[in-house]
């Protein structure tokens, strides 16, 4: 894959996880993910501005960068007494609602769900029934597309926490000059919520743009992940009782630096859905649609093996749109009362047959190896 291509399908990952957040009204969450998604469609265009498409990503960021706009405004903000006097600013990555989303909406993953009420539910609910501590620094990994996102997502609605979420490539760049200062205030804001009654959530997105290994750095950088690997640190003191917690997501765990991975006390593997996943993803994903009794959810999940959540996601999506494009064929799209025909089965199949799982085979086998590595549910 070329370097135009992996930047083309990051920014589209980043907008796609941007506008599922957005409609499950996870609007702190999607701000982040629309912001990532500009920055590497600008990227693009700075550096191949010969491409045909250019104007396409323009038009894009541009649209992305006023949805930005307008979910701020919607966002109640942190009271600026609350703030720190300099630095870094925090308002935009405090996600100050909780998001719709639930258990119910993710597809087994039951090993992530344990993980999670064992580490943030368990001891929030009754600390004293953890003596020894409890984990406060939870990876999940694996690849994209299988609801990593979704999982922190949806812990904003399990627990009445302070939810920060960070997109790490954006966020290393503003690290830099004060990096260091940043990281520290970024965790003292987290520490003074929790001193106040109330379990805080720092997610980091995309995780190894931060504490991935680097063969050179430049002082920032390496100031940055110095404080990092200090507050890490100071979560997983067991003589404190506080409810401050690190999760970071990312589709590449090999690339993590060995001196992170070992202060990520739960290391939960996100894999691809197996078929009972994959059954309860169509249902999911269909919920609105209108279906024919013909559709058949168990053939589809048969057929679908190897296929990511995204991917069923995608399908689904574009079943919908195929029998919107024929309406809008044979009808007045002026009408408000005519609809839609209902969605048949043959109409998943021509959908179906024409998209391939997203996740290469090879990729695959690089996820369970370092699960077996590094372990740690």
């Amino acid at each position: 894959m070329s370097a135009s291509e992996e930047l083309e399908n990051l920014a589209v990952k980043n907008a796609e996880d941007a506008v599922m957040l957005d409609r499950q009204g996870s609007r702190g969450t999607a701000i982040a993910k629309y912001e990532r998604a500009v920055e590497l469609m600008l990227k693009l265009c700075s550096m191949y501005p010969e491409v045909p498409q250019n104007r396409i990503y323009m038009n894009r960021a541009e649209s992305y960068r006023s949805r930005i706009q307008e979910l701020r405004g919607q966002l109640t903000r942190v009271p600026p007494s609350e703030a720190p006097d300099k630095g870094f600013n925090f308002d935009h990555l405090v996600l100050t609602e909780k998001p719709n989303v639930s258990w119910s909406d993710i597809a087994n993953l039951e090993d992530a769900k344990r993980a999670i009420e064992e580490s943030l539910i368990f001891p929030v609910k009754r600390p004293d029934l953890f003596p020894t501590g409890w984990p406060r620094g939870i990876l999940f990994y694996g690849p994209p597309g299988c609801g990593k996102t979704l999982l922190a997502a949806a812990i904003g609605r399990e627990i009445n926490a302070v939810f920060y979420s960070v997109d790490a490539a954006s966020l290393i760049s503003k690290w830099l000059g004060e990096s260091e200062k940043n990281v520290a205030q970024l965790f003292e804001r987290a520490r003074q919520v929790s001193r106040n009654g109330q379990p805080a959530i720092i997610f980091i997105d995309e995780i190894d743009s931060i504490v991935g290994m680097r063969v050179q750095e430049v002082g920032g950088e390496v100031r940055a992940r110095n404080q990092l690997l200090k507050e890490m640190d100071g979560l997983l003191d067991k003589t404190k009782r506080f409810h401050v917690y690190l999760i970071g997501a990312t589709n590449k765990p090999w690339a993590l630096d060995n001196a992170f991975i070992r202060r990520f006390q739960k290391r939960i593997y996100v894999p691809l859905p197996a078929f009972s996943a994959r059954f309860d993803l169509f249902k999911i994903q269909t919920g609105n649609l209108r279906l024919a009794g013909d559709v058949d959810f168990d053939w589809l999940a048969k057929t679908t093996e190897s296929y990511s959540g995204s991917d069923i996601q995608d399908i689904c999506q574009a079943t919908q749109i195929k029998v919107v494009r024929e309406f809008f064929n044979l009808n007045n799209p002026n009408d408000r009362v005519a609809k839609p025909r209902e969605i048949t089965m043959n109409d998943f199949l021509d959908v179906v047959k024409g998209r391939r799982p997203s996740v290469p085979k090879e990729m695959l086998k690089h996820y369970e190896d370092w699960f077996r590595a590094f372990e740690a549910v």
